[in-house]
């Protein structure tokens, strides 16, 4: 009953409706984008996927990105976050057109990632202002219960937006131009959302970390580099990111199995993977839903790190006794459980981050917190890469997640137990 009390008085603030209006469109075209990647790269009957071909694919799209990252964070700390939004989401929509173009053209495959990459820079820099932002919106007695309801929502935004993307493929006679069209539209409509909070509102505060755009591109180096010495610091910070970032891994990992258990286990045709696929998301969705509801009351009972203990010790019983079986309903419990706990370690990740740094550094600690889920996950498809068998089915691979998910689990317990 709390967290329902508490979440009716975060809706009521008109500040952070609006920041939270801005991120469900902004994550809702983001899930479109991503069904057309993926509908384009790994279900298009004409490419044969495997799983070393969709670990290229990522690294493509993510690598070059986590390469200049960390310089972003400088920057996010010396422009305003509200127009970071505004014009980033212009940018994605007037990017994401020009992929559909692309698609329509039959361009070669790395013309395509070019593209794909530039959308994906420009929305990891946009979820970082808007997580370095939150504080700005609510108080810190409630900014566990925001960080429970704002990017899960996000989270769950972004699931609608895949569905949402595959009904208009369905209506569009399989046009992935017209899904990715669509989600052009939605991040306009982010944009123009973003138009309804003042300037200033989102930070950051005034200070040496504000200075002329000349400035800061002059200083990224030596911001980064207070940045990282920040984070050092904060030692709580930095061993919530080292967590989730592990745990980043395994989920990719995992990601990747289902991906080609979809392709090929599961459905004799394109269109019967997809399905699949769409409900898995949908599943995994549920399960970032269910984290939403439970984290402030679990993380106010056993504080971040324990949640995040139960988290890992839960993904490392779940991921062997229903993985192992690589059968369709099985491993769709599994989507719905690691939904659930790997959204529920973001939340605690996500406050310890936004209590433990001081406002003038948060932007260069969620971008770097950004490149570190985007390495995690890359670094997780290439060992699928290398373990996986075309139909998905690996039960070394599983193993390996299972112990590295106890793993995890028992070195929060031990940290904890040392107080």
């Amino acid at each position: 009953m709390s967290v329902v009390r508490d979440l009716r008085v975060l809706l009521r603030l008109r500040d952070f409706r609006r920041l939270l209006t801005v991120r469900l469109l902004s994550q809702s075209a983001d899930g479109v984008y991503q069904v057309a990647l993926a509908t384009y790269v790994v279900f298009s009957p004409e490419k044969q996927t495997s799983p070393g071909a969709i670990a290229s694919a990522m690294a493509v799209l993510l690598l070059p990105y986590s390469v200049i990252g960390p310089f972003t964070g400088v920057l996010l700390d010396r422009w305003q976050r509200r127009q970071v939004s505004l014009y980033g989401n212009l940018l994605r929509a007037l990017l994401a057109c020009g992929t559909a173009l692309l698609i329509l053209a039959s361009v070669p495959d790395w013309l395509f990632y070019v593209s794909a990459l530039s959308v994906t820079a420009v929305n990891r820099f946009v979820l970082a202002g808007l997580s370095a932002a939150l504080p700005r919106v609510v108080d810190e007695e409630r900014l566990v219960v925001a960080n429970a309801l704002s990017p899960t929502a996000g989270t769950l935004a972004a699931t609608l937006g895949g569905g949402l993307a595959f009904g208009v493929r369905l209506l569009a006679d399989g046009s992935d131009a017209a899904v990715v069209a669509f989600g052009a539209l939605l991040y306009l409509c982010s944009a123009l959302a973003s138009l309804r909070m003042p300037r200033e509102l989102l930070g950051p505060d005034p200070g040496p970390a504000s200075s002329r755009l000349s400035s800061a591109l002059t200083s990224t180096a030596r911001g980064l580099a207070a940045g990282l010495r920040h984070l050092a610091e904060r030692r709580s910070a930095a061993r919530a990111l080292i967590t989730i970032g592990l745990m980043r891994f395994c989920y990719g990992a995992l990601l990747v199995t289902v991906l080609m258990l979809c392709r090929y286990a599961w459905s004799s045709t394109e269109e019967e993977g997809l399905g699949l696929l769409g409900l898995a998301v949908a599943l995994s969705g549920a399960g970032f839903f269910a984290a939403a509801v439970l984290s402030p009351a679990a993380v106010g009972r056993l504080g971040p790190f324990g949640w995040m203990t139960v988290c890992a010790g839960t993904a490392a019983v779940s991921v062997p006794v229903l993985g192992l079986t690589f059968a369709p309903a099985p491993f769709l419990v599994a989507a719905f459980a690691l939904g659930l706990v790997t959204q529920g370690a973001k939340i605690a990740t996500d406050t310890v981050v936004q209590t433990a740094v001081d406002d003038s550094y948060r932007g260069r600690v969620f971008s770097l917190y950004d490149v570190l889920f985007n390495v995690a996950f890359v670094g997780a498809a290439a060992v699928a890469a290398l373990m996986l068998p075309t139909d998905g089915r690996s039960t070394l691979l599983v193993g390996l997640v299972a112990v590295l998910y106890a793993a995890i689990a028992l070195a929060l317990l031990r940290k904890r137990a040392k107080g």
